[in-house]
């Protein structure tokens, strides 16, 4: 009588058995593939082949080859709104990790009431961000005017939002107000998941907390910073909700992001023409996705 064994080992030892896949995962992987496919792949294959037609998006069409991509290209105002959307996220991007890195450094200390902080500081991250804007619009445009008036100080007397050159500012500033919870979270399971002996033998050998903060916290986490900054500067592309409530892309198109000129590109019947813009802005995203997860190749902390 002869027996077969199975050696399975490391991570595919759940799933392989003989050197085959066993059949249930494909029925759990069959299903969230289909609702893929159905919700995104295929509407984001025709979005692409409507881009190179001139349809208005329904009625009759005729395929005019890479004309929309041209236009998009001399297009001042599309141009103007990809410039905006990459500033603002970068930007953002780069508050948002320092001071929820700081906040996490703070709230992993051993200071009192750290949970019931840790409580306060993710509220924003549950409520929705069109309603975020619109109180801190009312806040822009009447609260610290009038507060500025009544202290005499001139810079707060007029609302930034109604500056083109300042309105992208308040535009960070609310959008980080939100987002600093998400990657706050993050970074204190990455502080939490640092061992402990490691700090006691760096104040053994003297190293002072500024030292042990920027030679062993942050080479430790590095991982969790890899992780904010690629989700963030994600999240930052697609601003639209926001920047609705606060300025609606004003004054003028001045702070009008990517998601907003082609949501409204397909308001007024551009729709060939602004799924051009949007199969662009895919490819740039894409691009920007692949430099990054390049660039932090082997330091992702998962």
């Amino acid at each position: 009588m002869t027996t077969t064994s199975t050696i399975v080992t490391g991570s595919d030892a759940p799933v392989r058995r003989g050197g085959k896949v066993e059949p249930i995962y494909y029925a759990f992987l069959l299903p969230p593939l289909i609702l893929l496919t159905l919700a995104i792949t295929l509407p984001g294959v025709i979005g692409i082949f409507f881009s190179f037609t001139d349809s208005i998006g329904l009625g009759e069409w005729e395929f005019i080859g890479f004309t929309n991509y041209i236009a998009v290209f001399s297009d001042p105002a599309i141009l103007s709104s990809f410039l905006f959307t990459f500033g603002f996220s970068l930007v953002t991007v780069i508050l948002v990790n320092v001071i929820a890195f700081l906040l996490a450094v703070g709230l992993t200390s051993r200071i009192r009431v750290k949970a019931g902080l840790r409580a306060i500081f993710v509220i924003p991250m549950v409520i929705s961000g069109i309603i975020i804007a619109y109180v801190f619009q009312y806040l822009f445009q009447n609260a610290l005017p009038a507060a500025g008036s009544a202290l005499g100080i001139p810079f707060l007397q007029e609302s930034i939002l109604a500056n083109p050159d300042l309105a992208w500012i308040g535009i960070v500033v609310v959008t980080a107000w939100q987002s600093i919870p998400g990657a706050l979270l993050i970074y204190i399971a990455g502080l939490l998941s640092v061992p402990g002996d490691v700090y006691e033998a760096a104040s053994i050998d003297g190293a002072s907390p500024r030292q042990q903060l920027l030679r062993i916290t942050l080479p430790l986490v590095a991982g969790y910073v890899v992780i904010n900054v690629i989700l963030g500067f994600k999240n930052f592309l697609n601003a639209y909700d926001i920047i609705v409530g606060l300025t609606n892309g004003g004054p003028g198109t001045a702070t009008r992001s990517i998601a907003m000129t082609i949501i409204r590109g397909f308001q007024t019947g551009d729709y060939a023409y602004q799924m051009a813009t949007a199969t662009l802005f895919f490819i740039v995203t894409v691009v920007i996705a692949i430099l990054q997860l390049s660039v932090t190749r082997g330091r992702s902390a998962l």
